[in-house]
C-alpha cells in the first residue's frame, strides 16, 4: 500500500473515505483504468466493533465485482449453523457465512488497492463543488481536483458539513449491538455456529451470534436497548451471569457463557440524508443511509452502492462534459439501489417490531410464528422418536 506524493492531482474521481465502500469503489474503479484518488486520515484503519459476518449473497456482491478472492483470505469461512428458538434446537442450516474482524478486513482490502491508486493520507479541510470540477484543499496544503467527488465517510460529519449536507435521525438508538470473545474454544464448542433467539419481549433481545473467528468463538449480541440503561452498565459488568439467565438452553455450550474478552457496544441510530442531491457529488453507503445490523443486510447495501456505482452511473458520467446535480441524481433514483434502501429500512423496523413491540398487531405475530414453531419442534421430536423406535419394530 503506498501513499500519493503531496502537492496538486487531478484526477477523475476523488473518493472521501477508505471504509469498505469507499475503497472498494477505488479498486474496482482503478481496475477498470479510472484515474482515482482515495482518501482517509489514517493509513491504518483502527480497530473498530462494527459488522462481523456476512451471508453467502453478500459474498457474491464482493464476487461479482472480483473481489472474492480478496475477501476470503481475509475471513473465516463457516457452513454449518445449529438454530435455538423457544429454548430448544429448531433448526440446523446448512449455509455458507463468513466471519471477521472489521478493522483487519479494512486494511486487508486497502492493502489489495491497485498500485494506480494510492492511499492519500490526510485531513479534508476545504472543499468547492460544482457542475464541472470538485476542488478539495487537504491540511497539509495538497490540492485534488476531480469530475466527481464521492462521500464514503460512513458516520463521519466533517465532510457532510462542509459540503451543506444534512443527516436525518429516523430512528435514535434504534438497537445496540455487542460483541465479546468467549472462552471456550472452537473445538470445544459442541457446534460450527450457533444463533439462539430471545424469548420474551420484555428481554428486549433479537438474537445473539456465536461462530468461530480464526482460533476464537466470537458472539455477537442485538438487542434493542441503549447504552445508558442500567440494564446494559450490568451486562457489561457480569455479562455471564445475565447470559446464562436469559438463554440457559445454550449455555452450558458455551462453557456457561463465560466472557474471555470486554464487551464492545455500538449504538446504532436509523439516519438518512437531505440535500444531498446537488452538483458533482453523491454519498453511498453509511454516508448516505444507515440501517440496523440486527437483520444482517447492511454490507449488502453498501455493496450495492458500490456495484451501481462502478458498473453503471460512473462510466455514463464520465462519458460526456459536465457533472450536474441531473446526472448525480440517477443514482439516486437507481430501482436497483432504491429497493435496496427501502428493503434496509423496511427489515429493520420490522425486526424491532416483532422482536418488543407490545402492541395486539404484534403479539398476534409473535404468538402465530412460535405457534408454529413449536409445532415444528414438536414434529421433528416425533420424526426423530420414531427413527429411533423403527430397528426394534423392524425384529418384531
Amino acid at each position: 500500500m503506498s501513499t500519493a506524493e503531496a502537492g496538486q492531482t487531478e484526477v477523475e474521481v476523488v473518493i472521501v473515505g477508505a471504509g469498505m465502500a469507499g475503497t472498494t469503489l477505488a479498486t474496482v474503479l482503478g481496475q477498470a483504468g479510472r484515474k482515482v484518488a482515495l482518501i482517509d486520515p489514517h493509513r491504518v484503519h483502527h480497530d473498530e466493533f462494527r459488522a462481523e459476518k456476512i451471508g453467502m449473497d453478500q459474498m457474491l456482491l464482493f464476487e461479482k465485482l472480483g473481489l472474492d478472492a480478496t475477501v476470503k483470505r481475509l475471513v473465516t469461512s463457516t457452513t454449518d449453523t445449529h438454530v435455538f428458538r423457544l429454548g430448544q434446537l429448531f433448526a440446523h442450516e446448512k449455509k455458507s457465512e463468513f466471519t471477521f474482524s472489521y478493522g483487519a478486513l479494512i486494511n486487508g482490502l486497502r492493502d489489495a488497492l491497485p498500485p494506480q491508486v494510492p492511499l492519500t493520507v490526510g485531513k479534508v479541510t476545504e472543499i468547492s463543488t460544482g457542475p464541472d470540477r470538485q476542488r478539495l484543499v487537504l491540511a497539509d496544503g495538497s490540492v485534488i481536483s476531480a469530475r466527481l467527488l464521492v462521500v464514503a465517510t460512513g458516520h463521519g460529519e466533517a465532510v457532510r458539513r462542509a459540503v451543506g449536507v444534512e443527516r436525518v435521525e429516523q430512528s435514535k438508538a434504534h438497537s445496540l449491538s455487542m460483541g465479546f470473545d468467549l472462552a471456550i474454544s472452537p473445538r470445544e464448542f459442541a457446534y460450527q455456529s450457533a444463533t439462539c433467539y430471545g424469548r420474551r419481549a420484555a428481554d428486549r433481545v433479537a438474537y445473539i451470534s456465536i461462530f468461530p473467528l480464526g482460533n476464537k468463538m466470537r458472539a455477537n449480541m442485538f438487542v434493542y436497548r441503549t447504552v445508558a440503561e442500567p440494564w446494559t452498565r450490568a451486562f457489561r459488568q457480569d455479562p455471564q451471569k445475565m447470559l446464562c439467565e436469559l438463554m440457559p438452553e445454550i449455555a452450558a455450550l458455551c462453557g456457561n457463557f463465560e466472557v474471555a474478552s470486554p464487551v464492545e457496544i455500538r449504538q446504532v441510530s436509523l439516519n438518512t440524508t437531505q440535500g444531498h442531491r446537488r452538483d458533482g457529488v453523491v454519498f453511498i453507503g453509511d454516508a448516505f443511509c444507515t440501517t440496523c445490523p440486527t437483520p444482517g443486510v447492511g454490507i449488502g447495501r453498501v455493496m450495492t452502492d458500490v456495484d451501481q456505482l462502478h458498473s453503471v452511473h460512473i462510466p455514463r458520467w464520465l462519458e460526456t462534459p459536465g457533472m450536474a446535480a441531473d446526472k448525480i441524481n440517477a443514482f439516486y433514483d437507481d430501482p436497483v439501489k432504491v429497493a435496496t434502501d427501502e428493503d434496509g429500512m423496511r427489515v429493520s423496523y420490522y425486526a424491532k417490531s416483532i422482536t418488543i413491540e407490545t402492541g395486539l398487531e404484534w403479539r398476534v405475530r409473535r404468538l402465530r410464528n412460535n405457534t408454529a414453531r413449536r409445532l415444528m419442534i414438536i414434529g421433528r421430536k416425533m420424526r426423530h422418536l420414531g427413527q429411533r423406535q423403527a430397528p426394534v419394530a423392524n425384529m418384531q
